[in-house]
């Protein structure tokens, strides 16, 4: 992993990077004591500059004796996140109460679960793809194994606000591949953004079976149209990129600004806007899927599709839009709640919520458990990459 502890001092990138974090103290958890490749001179001409000492982006460099605590620092902000989660599957419990959970838990059909796990791995395998697509994009060529690897490990990240901390794949390529992270960063924001057209347009797919849902989606789609201009029409986006240049903080940082939002045109394209779309449409419908054939897995439980689909994509925009880590809290009320409010009179409150924490389970934590081991086996790479040089 990177040694933030000496990164600080020579990578301004880094830096930033952990600053822009700073609610999660990314740089807090990333150390651990591996050596790290070193970056081809050339590159380094290309891509990294001197910050300037008085760089309001700057971080203050961690000291050394820090280093075990820096170690345990990702571990321990999953376990703040995990306890949090944790409380909010209590007030779940408590909700639909336990002893009609019980009872629902002896009608469900256990393969119900196992194939919305599957669906969930069919969703990040799918997100690879597009991840893979967007390095493409902006000419960098990583193996599909390695690439794959480092994709997976950003969902430890899964449980910071907005997913912000996903940006973490973007200083993994770094230390692997010295590749620049002003150009993979913009990935995410590409990322992001595919997937609030995908989810939008799920959601007004599955509004054909709530009242007021074709509203809510068209507002939706009048938010994504304008993200969509900002990014993807140049005249728009040049325009907000010499505001930035009038303020002073942004002004020492506007040559950055400059290259991530040429990074992030590569990607958001017409032709790439549409594929990374719908791949991410197609990918998030798997999860509506999951929770489709979870509802479905409990005993004379019905559920439309459209109903599930808008369930599970109108809860899941409203726990992004509250930058709730991982939308812990906002998620799971709005899927219980809409799961009563649609399934009709089988949808027992206990069902509701059952079906709920199970969906949670095999999308979000099922996630994070993917993205640890994903950064144990980075880091057996990278370790074995060291011992061949």
């Amino acid at each position: 992993m990177v040694d933030i502890g000496h990164a600080g001092n020579g990578d301004p990138q880094v830096a930033r990077l952990a600053n822009a974090l700073h609610p999660w103290h990314l740089a807090a958890s990333l150390h651990a004591p591996m050596t790290t490749p070193s970056v081809p001179p050339q590159l380094d001409a290309a891509t990294i500059d001197e910050a300037p000492a008085a760089d309001p982006l700057a971080l203050a460099t961690p000291q050394p004796a820090d280093a075990t605590a820096m170690a345990r620092g990702l571990a321990r902000k999953v376990m703040i996140a995990a306890l949090f989660g944790g409380l909010v599957f209590a007030g779940l419990v408590l909700y639909g109460d336990v002893h009609k959970l019980r009872q629902a838990a002896q009608s469900f059909a256990p393969g119900a679960v196992a194939l919305g796990f599957a669906l969930a791995a069919a969703n990040y395998a799918l997100r690879i793809l597009r991840w893979q697509y967007y390095l493409h994009c902006i000419d960098v060529e990583v193996p599909l194994l390695e690439s794959s690897v480092v994709f997976l490990s950003g969902f430890t990240m899964s449980v910071t606000p907005g997913k912000v901390g996903e940006v973490f794949k973007s200083l993994l390529l770094y230390e692997s591949r010295g590749v620049s992270m002003v150009r993979t960063a913009p990935i995410v924001i590409a990322e992001r953004l595919t997937d609030l057209i995908a989810l939008v347009l799920l959601t007004a797919l599955g509004s054909l079976a709530f009242e007021h849902g074709v509203l809510i989606a068209g507002v939706g789609a009048v938010g994504v149209s304008c993200l969509v201009a900002v990014f993807a029409y140049r005249p728009l986006g040049e325009f907000f990129l010499r505001m930035a240049e009038r303020i002073p903080v942004l002004a020492k940082v506007s040559h950055k600004l400059r290259e991530a939002y040429e990074s992030l045109l590569n990607m958001v394209h017409p032709s790439g806007l549409l594929l990374g779309s719908a791949i991410a449409t197609v990918a998030w419908g798997m999860e509506c899927a999951a929770l489709y054939v979870i509802v479905r897995g409990f005993a004379g439980t019905q559920l439309p599709w459209d109903a599930a689909v808008f369930a599970y994509a109108a809860s899941t925009i409203a726990g992004a839009v509250a930058m709730m880590p991982g939308g812990l809290g906002i998620t799971e009320a709005g899927m219980t709640g809409l799961l009563q409010k649609l399934g009709g009179s089988t949808m027992e409150p206990a069902i509701a919520t059952a079906a709920t924490m199970l969906v949670r389970l095999a999308t979000l934590w099922f996630a994070v458990a993917i993205g640890m081991v994903a950064l144990a086996i980075y880091r057996v790479m990278q370790r074995n990459a060291a011992a061949a040089k």
